[in-house]
């Protein structure tokens, strides 16, 4: 194999002149205020695509570089919070789960791979800094950055774009810029006059970083512009291996390295070399390198990272595939074309703020899942394996907790042949499980285990009674079940035998009840389709456990112990110790998504959920109650109805089910202004891999998938003037609105192909078929 690698370093040699950015719109980036009402420097539809929107508070998106849905993610880290401070964890590390946070006055440096709007956090892999001047290679402080070789910056100076993230490095008078490929980050610096100027690679930086989170680390310098290598953590995934090949468009004069590993017992014969300085081949915990060069004024110095979760071999052909050559700038134009190809497919018609929301929450849902396979098609199976997938792109980062209520849904309309190859992943993994369970929250070969239900799922009842999955439905459905059968597994033995999750055995137990139950709806559905009445019996059954959980002497969820008996002390505002997650009570009580006409019977009728769902809206929650949250804030909150977290997306639907649409369609209005916003903190919540901008996409577009699983979408109020999706099917499908306007939030009436829909629902099979939804607004309810 290191023949192999040898000749592609000999061929990608160095010499190659790294090609120059012609002149450009200098449009400000960060000031996103003033950018939305006109057209930046991106061309097509990517004008409208701000990705420092949730970047600061909440949000937790980065604003770097990527292509949809690609494995790489470049972009800048702020900061180096460790996730323990003296044996405890750190509260501050939450703000950076993205690496980026707006708030901050200096860059650290520029890593590979990200997570996009996520609650929790991982990867930072290979972070790369510029500098010039004395060598540095500690990252020094935020109060000092001078003391590192971290660097001041001034959003005045950054400018971010869809595929395309540029900065000034104020302390080194460096720029940089960043632009991807699908597994290959591309960066190009331009330095001062310097015979000190400097690139380092931090193999120690991370997310949620802390001591012994690095397992191994293995760099080899194939020559003076190559190199390749892997690292090994244990991190929120627990086993993940990331191989690289990283390459400089100019011969470097010098390279070194520091370890920080200290003295360990063991350490075999090495010491006979000097390993700080020009030599070839680098294992560690913890290694920082650097390659030093001279430069002349404004000279650019091009460096290529791609990444594997296979070889190094693997990501030299990765690195040569999709960058051969060193033209940035046609990256750059590849990466953006890319976005508007993926943007084109909806084309609206709405106020220039309406846009840049619309765009830019269409650009987040296209980041996650990520391609997780080396061009030849190779990647890495939950088993540690390598495997071929055939006949699929495999993907990962699931999210499922989040994203199986809206982005999937959103997938199946305007991506359905890339859900079919995240359903086929998903079966992979299911494959490849030792405990046999579909995944439920996965990134990298790994589960991570996070959150409650097993909402695999219903991304996988969605995709096949939408016609959207090829495989094998019946496989699918097996493997539904296992999961939902696996007894030792976050209560699931005794909701099975129970009907209900004991208090006394989780936290979360009647959130857990309730999601689960949802689930088993969907293995239901899927089912009947499928003929197979007995598991249909089981589990519709078992999809009605939520009713064990509703004391109705309250009218509220709750938990319940061992013995049957309600647990006593109990706070209907509190999210904390209640058993719930990410929600109290007041939000979880409306999650029958499955089922809300006899929630609605539970509840007292129409009438008296009517009123409820007002006082969720209306009422004043106390900071009280989620100033433990780290992820709400007030600004993610309606009311009592908190919209940062997930669980209660439906509930401004559920209006139509109560024979008030009219309030629904003010409720959706209210909170497409108030959730989402053309700034930096413009998310009122973690954008969770895609959830909260597939909120936003079906909402103002005029309707809503309640309950994924079934064919049914409810009605709202879009928000667009008009909207042309162009279906994968070759078919068009038209959303217009008569008399749109702020103050025109209601629906006086509904057109589908000229003719008046009755109720407040359409079907999968009338988008997809094609054809025309009219709707006409009025400022007065019709009641």
């Amino acid at each position: 194999m290191m023949k192999k690698i040898l000749l592609y370093g000999l061929v990608m040699g160095p010499g190659i002149v790294f090609a120059q950015k012609k002149a450009g719109n200098k449009n400000d980036g960060a000031d996103i205020h003033a950018a939305v009402g006109r057209a930046g420097a991106a061309p097509g539809l990517a004008k409208y695509v701000k990705p420092i929107i949730g970047t600061e508070k909440m949000g937790h998106t980065f604003p770097g570089a990527t292509v949809p849905f690609g494995a790489v993610q470049l972009s800048p880290d702020t900061d180096t919070i460790p996730y323990e401070v003296g044996g405890k964890y750190n509260g501050d590390v939450y703000k950076y789960c993205a690496g980026y946070k707006y708030e901050d006055k200096t860059i650290v440096g520029f890593s590979h791979t990200h997570f996009s709007g996520t609650g929790h956090s991982d990867l930072g892999d290979f972070l790369v800094m510029p500098t010039q001047g004395k060598l540095q290679l500690n990252p020094g402080t935020a109060d000092n950055p001078r003391s590192g070789f971290r660097s001041a910056f001034s959003h005045a100076n950054e400018l971010v774009e869809a595929g395309y993230y540029k900065v000034k490095l104020d302390d080194d008078n460096i720029t940089a810029e960043l632009t991807a490929t699908d597994r290959v980050g591309v960066h190009r610096y331009t330095f001062p006059k310097s015979d000190q100027s400097h690139i380092i690679l931090d193999l120690m930086s991370g997310i949620y970083n802390y001591d012994g989170k690095t397992v191994w680390t293995y760099v080899r310098v194939v020559n003076d512009t190559l190199l390749t290598g892997y690292r090994q953590t244990n991190g929120w995934a627990r086993t993940r291996t990331v191989y690289f090949a990283m390459s400089f468009s100019k011969a470097f004069k010098g390279y070194g390295q520091q370890n920080y590993d200290g003295v360990q017992p063991y350490r075999g014969f090495w010491r006979k070399f000097d390993q700080t300085k020009n030599f070839p081949e680098i294992a560690g915990k913890k290694i920082r390198m650097y390659f030093d060069f001279d430069t002349e004024e404004q000279e650019k110095i091009g460096v290529k990272m791609a990444i594997s979760p296979v070889s190094q071999e693997n990501a030299l052909q990765n690195l040569r595939a999709e960058t051969n050559g060193w033209n940035f700038d046609q990256v750059k134009a590849q990466a953006q074309a890319k976005w508007n190809g993926e943007l084109e497919k909806i084309k609206i018609d709405a106020s220039e703020p309406d846009k840049v929301n619309f765009y830019t929450a269409m650009y987040h849902a296209f980041i996650n899942p990520t391609v997780y396979a080396d061009r030849n098609g190779e990647y890495k199976g939950l088993d540690q394996g390598v495997h071929q997938a055939d006949g699929f792109v495999n993907y990962t980062t699931f999210s499922l907790w989040d994203t199986y209520r809206a982005l999937h849904p959103f997938f199946n309309i305007m991506q359905p042949s890339r859900n079919n190859d995240i359903v086929k992943s998903m079966m992979a993994h299911y494959d490849q499980s030792a405990l046999k369970m579909l995944p439920i929250w996965s990134h990298y070969a790994n589960d991570n285990w996070c959150m409650s239900g097993y909402h695999s799922v219903s991304v996988l009842a969605d995709a096949i009674i939408k016609g959207v999955y090829t495989g094998d439905a019946n496989k699918a459905l097996d493997a539904c079940i296992a999961t939902a059968n696996h007894r030792d597994y976050e209560g699931i033995g005794d909701y099975i035998d129970k009907g209900f999750i004991p208090a006394e055995k989780s936290g979360t137990s009647v959130s857990n009840t309730l999601e689960y139950a949802y689930d088993d709806w969907c293995i239901a559905q899927l089912a009947r389709k499928l003929g197979r009445q007995d598991v249909y019996d089981t589990f519709i059954k078992r999809s009605g456990n939520w009713v064990n959980n509703f004391d109705a002497s309250i009218g509220f969820m709750r938990p319940k112990l061992a013995d049957g008996s309600f647990k006593k002390d109990f706070d209907a505002l509190s999210t904390h110790g209640q058993g719930f997650i990410e929600g109290n009570t007041w939000n979880y009580s409306f999650f029958v998504p499955q089922d809300p006409n006899a929630l609605i019977a539970k509840m007292g009728g129409a009438k008296r959920v009517s009123q409820r769902l007002d006082s969720l809206f209306n009422m004043h929650l106390p900071d009280e109650f989620f100033a433990e949250t780290e992820d709400i804030t007030r600004e993610g909150i309606i009311g009592g109805y908190v919209h940062g977290n997930e669980p209660a997306h439906h509930v401004a639907y559920l209006y139509n089910w109560v024979g008030e649409p009219w309030k629904t369609q003010s409720r959706v209005r209210m909170i497409l202004k108030m959730q989402y916003k053309p700034a930096p903190d413009g998310l009122g919540g973690n954008d969770d891999c895609g959830q909260m901008s597939a909120w936003y996409m079906f909402s103002s577009l005029g309707f809503y998938p309640v309950a994924p699983g079934s064919d049914v979408y409810s009605l709202g109020s879009p928000a667009v003037k008009s909207a042309v999706l162009t279906l994968e099917n070759g078919k068009t499908f038209t959303i217009e609105t008569v008399n749109q306007g702020d103050r025109n939030v209601y629906v006086a009436k509904v057109l589908l192909n000229g003719k008046p829909l009755e109720g407040q629902e359409i079907r999968h099979a009338d988008i997809m078929n094609g054809g025309k939804l009219t709707f006409y607004m009025s400022a007065k309810p019709k009641k």
